[in-house]
């Protein structure tokens, strides 16, 4: 079983619970921090100064202020330059000095050296102070060492050594390792697969406060209670993930939000609001879902522009139905300009994927040959983003 980000079981258990309950909902289609970039400084000393048609100097008969483009009033000093250094930052150029630092934390708990060592890449180092602890029945010492041996970091891959290091850890309550150690219990990798006692553990963990196993056993009482039951018992673990950031966990509570029945209005408004933290986190699912509530005006207003960027970006990414969905936008002209080759583009690549759609097939016969030829040349220049 192939794990997405150690999180064992992903949304397709939360979609079918929901899928009877979504009847409602039809789509109108056919069914990042970013960071700011300061332009490069010219060379030129004044590379705003304009020389006339006759070669006349730019700056003749003017006063110093006016030629160096100080303010009015205000005299030119040497190095008066209307582009800012390589060194003025963002926040100097909108007019405002940088915010002080935070002041540190202070910290009054035990020092780990085995962790510390592991987090500054001296992995030797940590195994040589982790190893004894380990083996003295300290858990996250245990966990420590598991974790290396998982990554080979320090000491060669060892699976089955890690395995017992887990399970040594998850014995003496350590959240992480029961985590790790349900994982391994519910797959069978090198332990006996032992679902009773990988469900307890998981559910340890989960209340312990673990994100990971928050939305892991949410997913197990999805499965294991079927219908609207299990889906508000796995809410809370859901909610809690959620809040801690797994971008998985989000996308669920958003889903439950819309999607369930008797869910608090204010928690309904918010349905949106967690679609698009899971989107922006980069979870393609949640792009995908985010552009078709736009479109449809799911869990809010309607906007086109909005469930175009979207669609976008997940047919970008490579989502496949992302890709047919953008290509009735471009059809249809939903936040964007009609561009036949551009619908045409995204439908052979959806195509080509294995999703077949009969008005797409239409619309694609119904191009030109020279259209044809420009949607297929550029999807064979397609790449990921």
């Amino acid at each position: 079983m192939r794990l997405r980000s150690r999180l064992l079981i992903t949304a397709p258990v939360i979609l079918s619970c929901l899928a009877g309950g979504q009847e409602g909902v039809q789509p109108a289609l056919a069914q990042g921090t970013e960071r700011a970039v300061t332009r490069p400084v010219p060379s030129a000393a004044d590379p705003l100064r304009k020389v006339p048609a006759d070669g006349a100097d730019a700056t003749k008969d003017k006063g110093a202020g006016e030629a160096s483009g100080a303010p009015d009033g205000a005299s030119a000093t040497a190095g008066d330059d209307p582009y800012p250094s390589s060194g003025v930052t963002l926040y100097q150029r909108m007019g405002s000095d940088l915010p002080a630092v935070p002041p540190e934390k202070p910290y009054h708990g035990p020092i780990d050296e085995a962790y510390g060592a592991y987090q500054r890449g001296r992995y030797m180092t940590a195994l040589d102070k982790a190893l004894p602890r380990a083996e003295a029945g300290d858990a996250a010492a245990q966990t420590l060492v598991a974790e290396m041996m998982t990554r080979g970091l320090g000491i060669v891959h060892d699976a089955k050594g890690a395995a017992f290091w887990y399970g040594e850890a998850a014995k003496r309550g350590d959240p992480a390792a029961m985590f790790q150690y349900a994982l391994l219990l519910m797959e069978g990798r090198n332990v006996p697969r032992d679902k009773a006692k990988a469900d307890d553990y998981m559910r340890r963990a989960a209340e312990a406060g673990n994100a990971s196993a928050q939305f892991n056993w949410g997913q197990i009482l999805v499965a294991d209670n079927p219908g609207e039951k299990g889906l508000k018992l796995a809410l809370p673990f859901y909610e809690k993930s959620a809040e801690q950031g797994v971008a998985d966990a989000q996308y669920a509570v958003s889903q439950l939000y819309e999607g369930v029945k008797d869910i608090a209005p204010e928690k309904k408004a918010k349905a949106r609001e967690w679609l698009l933290r899971a989107a922006k986190a980069g979870y393609d699912t949640a792009q995908l879902d985010a552009g078709i509530w736009f479109v449809n005006g799911v869990g809010g207003p309607r906007d086109y522009e909005q469930g175009f960027e979207w669609l976008r970006i997940a047919a970008t990414r490579g989502n496949v139905v992302a890709q047919n969905k953008l290509a009735h936008l471009y059809i249809y002209a939903l936040g964007t300009r009609p561009n036949p080759v551009e619908a045409a583009k995204w439908y052979v690549l959806s195509r080509r994927a294995g999703l077949a759609d009969p008005v797409l097939e239409d619309f694609y016969l119904g191009i030109n040959e020279d259209q044809q030829k420009q949607a297929i040349d550029a999807a064979n220049r397609f790449r990921r983003g």
